[in-house]
């Protein structure tokens, strides 16, 4: 894929939802008990901009989607099973959109280690988009830093932080739980991708898309 430069765009869902400048996007964990869990994200306007399902409104273990403020699906997501996915070091979450007529497009393909212990510190994850760019590595994008605290960032191939998560130092004093965090999105950087990446995430580390 591409460099990242402020003048460029990046799709990997949709142009629609690249910014020519910053975005910062506060997401809220929905309680299990009240909505079956999921995200909602809201703009600096506090409108709804996405909304994630995950297992508690689904049924469905293994399986997200990602959708629009009002309420469209634009991605689904899913963990690779099966006995070669049992034996393998990486689990695989997909990440396919969808068309009018219920058809299915793969756009990334993130790489879950295993154990989870491994996520700590220094153990990136890496994303590849599809289909497959010219970068010399074996993902276009990786994580870095510790979902769970909350500080963590997308980085592409050359080193580019293409996207934050963090918690305002005045919401981490009332809400040890961090249920709501924001997630600051480069300009020309696909916002639904990076909110996809962040439902994998909540998912991997057991929290509000997980039942």
């Amino acid at each position: 894929m591409a460099a990242t430069a402020a003048n460029i765009t990046m799709p990997v869902i949709s142009k629609l939802y690249c910014s020519s400048s910053q975005v910062v996007l506060v997401v809220r964990k929905r309680p299990h008990v009240v909505n079956g869990g999921g995200l909602v994200v809201t703009n600096c306007s506090q409108k709804v901009v996405f909304r994630v399902d995950g297992c508690g409104v689904l049924g469905t273990k293994g399986e997200l989607v990602l959708k629009d403020g009002n309420g469209d699906a634009l991605l689904l997501i899913r963990r690779k099973g099966g006995m070669v996915e049992a034996l393998s070091i990486h689990k695989k979450w997909k990440g396919y959109t969808l068309d009018y007529e219920g058809s299915q497009k793969l756009v990334f393909t993130l790489k879950e280690p295993r154990p989870i212990s491994c996520f700590a510190n220094n153990n990136a994850i890496g994303i590849s988009i599809e289909p497959k760019g010219s970068t010399s590595k074996d993902w276009d994008f990786e994580i870095k830093g510790y979902f769970p605290d909350k500080n963590c960032s997308i980085i592409d191939s050359i080193g580019n932080i293409v996207a934050q998560v963090g918690v305002k130092k005045e919401v981490d004093q009332l809400m040890a739980s961090k249920d709501l965090y924001h997630v600051a999105v480069k300009p020309g950087i696909d916002q639904a991708f990076v909110l996809g990446v962040i439902a994998v995430l909540d998912y991997i580390h057991g929290e509000s898309t997980r039942c």
